[in-house]
């Protein structure tokens, strides 16, 4: 019979406990690193941003004269882009992982559709312009409007809300749906009444990160041909437009001829900030609300 060696394991035990500290000390560095890189950036903002930041600033048209330059444009371009994509976003992205989930059969045809899904989340977002321009921009004929910037983004974070949806209905117990065919129900009364309600805030979730990366991309927009200066308000979703990230991109590139532009495009990105903590906020609600309600 083999015996424990009690110095044996007070020694490895002492090992174990250094490497678990260590870990412990190097995850911890790497998270405060994280966390000040965010808080000089969001400093930096603030620093050159808040002295521009006024009610003129929020109701002006853009311009080329910085005094006289405004973002309402820029922000009813934002507004009537998210009305497009999310929508638009829901509906494809959870439609599509209940067919993957609860109608596709187990084959390689699922699995195909599967990788490609996956491998879509990788692709770079200048592809997605290109894509967007080629399809809704030239084909259909839609040009630089609402609607075709808004279809470009949708299908940008479409595989994150497919991918997230996913995972959300699979994690619905199966017992719940037998109990479901088990008082008589269909498949699709199922899916309606139990899967979806039981799945909704993990399927807000990815709604809310598809959101929040759509409202800050710019490479799909600018190869969409989406212009920065000197349009009209933007009043329905056939309606040219320009958007806060777009805005930025191009006050950013101004500021090396003029100074004052880089002030303009940090009072961007602040304005820009809010925007996304309000609608995350507003998701975040929502799917707490459905979470303690199932």
């Amino acid at each position: 019979m083999k015996y424990i060696d009690a110095a044996q394991v007070q020694k490895k035990m002492g090992s174990r406990l250094f490497a678990n500290n260590l870990a412990k000390t190097f995850f911890f560095l790497a998270t405060l690193f994280g966390l000040l890189v965010l808080a000089v950036l969001i400093y930096r903002v603030l620093a050159d941003g808040l002295g521009s930041l006024n009610m003129g600033f929020l109701t002006n048209r853009l311009s080329t004269d910085p005094e006289r330059a405004g973002i309402m444009g820029a922000i009813l371009g934002t507004l009537w882009l998210m009305l497009v994509v999310a929508p638009v976003t829901m509906i494809l992205g959870v439609g599509t992982a209940i067919y993957l989930e609860e109608y596709a059969k187990k084959g390689r045809l699922q699995s195909f559709i599967q990788t490609n899904i996956s491998n879509l989340a990788g692709v770079p977002s200048v592809v997605f312009g290109i894509l967007g321009l080629t399809i809704f921009a030239r084909a259909l004929d839609l040009g630089s409007i609402v609607l075709a910037g808004g279809l470009t983004m949708a299908l940008l974070v479409l595989p994150v809300v497919v991918v997230a949806s996913q995972e959300a209905i699979r994690s619905v117990p199966q017992f719940l749906r037998e109990a479901s065919y088990g008082m008589g129900a269909t498949k699709w009364q199922t899916v309606k009444n139990v899967v979806l309600p039981a799945s909704i805030p993990g399927i807000l979730t990815g709604v809310i990160l598809a959101l929040s990366r759509a409202i800050g991309e710019t490479a799909p927009l600018v190869v969409l041909g989406i212009p920065a200066l000197l349009i009209p308000l933007p009043e329905g979703i056939f309606d040219r437009f320009t958007i806060l990230p777009v805005q930025i991109y191009y006050w950013t590139l101004d500021s090396a001829l003029v100074a004052e532009y880089a002030n303009l495009a940090a009072a961007t990105i602040v304005i820009l900030l809010v925007v996304l903590f309000a609608m995350n906020s507003i998701a975040i609600i929502i799917r707490n609300k459905f979470q303690k309600r199932f």
